[in-house]
């Protein structure tokens, strides 16, 4: 595991999952005093039962510790998330039992796309996301807030060469389906119910080469509107929710 950083977690949905999820982490909460909002009671009761340091303050103190985030009144002071390392993904695999579903991120870096998509990947029950070390956004407050608590719930794994984390998947007997908006082959058309992993590339540039050099298979979502609507892909994080239910919806 890396080791940790104290770090501000802003907003109810991210600051009530920290508390159920992974308690031990959450170094003190701050409420809004006065604060109306049952959702903040019951974060304070919750927060009380596990021991943790809990205050209430003027809602000027927390502007000042939310940085300009909309806080709802809660924020937190948060060791940070547990982060998985690529030594630990084998694991993860073979715990699925021949149907691992992985989401493997090539250098997204808008933090409100990488909290959509953890959100997604929760709702589709994935095994692990994957990410790079470098040249990417990290899980920090904006993504936690934006998964709505995604990011305590599933493993995230960062890895420090993509292309050689792809390799070693492959051997684990992942079949690799990079998105590519050029090719002609349909995801609809692909068996996506074994053990998968879904990859999807980075805001403007897409999959990069060595990227998609290590994919089984490129793949794409038909867009039957998008030359009238001059649209030339669809925003990774949505990209990621359409893939993912897919193979949702075989594996049913």
């Amino acid at each position: 595991m890396a080791g940790k950083q104290n770090q501000w977690i802003v907003g109810i949905n991210a600051v009530a999952s920290a508390v159920e999820h992974d308690a031990g982490n959450v170094r003190e909460v701050l409420l809004e005093a006065g604060g109306r909002n049952p959702r903040l009671t019951a974060i304070e009761e919750q927060a009380r039962r596990r021991d943790i340091d809990v205050r209430r303050v003027a809602q000027q103190a927390l502007d000042g510790v939310a940085g300009g985030l909309r806080h709802q009144g809660a924020v937190a002071r948060y060791a940070a998330a547990r982060t998985f390392e690529e030594a630990e993904l084998p694991g993860l695999v073979e715990e699925a039992g021949g149907r691992a579903l992985l989401l493997v991120l090539d250098s997204v870096q808008d933090p409100h796309n990488l909290g959509a998509c953890l959100r997604s990947a929760a709702a589709a029950g994935v095994t692990a996301v994957v990410i790079p070390r470098d040249k990417a956004v990290q899980v920090n407050a904006t993504v936690r807030r934006t998964s709505a608590g995604a990011a305590d719930a599933i493993p995230v794994v960062r890895v420090t060469n993509l292309a050689r984390s792809l390799r070693e998947l492959q051997k684990l007997g992942v079949w690799i389906y990079g998105l590519a908006g050029e090719s002609g082959a349909s995801l609809y058309g692909v068996d996506l119910r074994g053990n998968v992993a879904l990859v999807l590339g980075g805001e403007g540039e897409g999959l990069r080469r060595l990227t998609r050099e290590h994919c089984d298979q490129l793949v794409s979502l038909p867009m039957p509107g998008a030359a009238g609507a001059g649209v030339e892909s669809l925003n990774v994080s949505v990209a990621a929710g359409v893939c993912l239910f897919e193979a949702v919806r075989q594996r049913l």
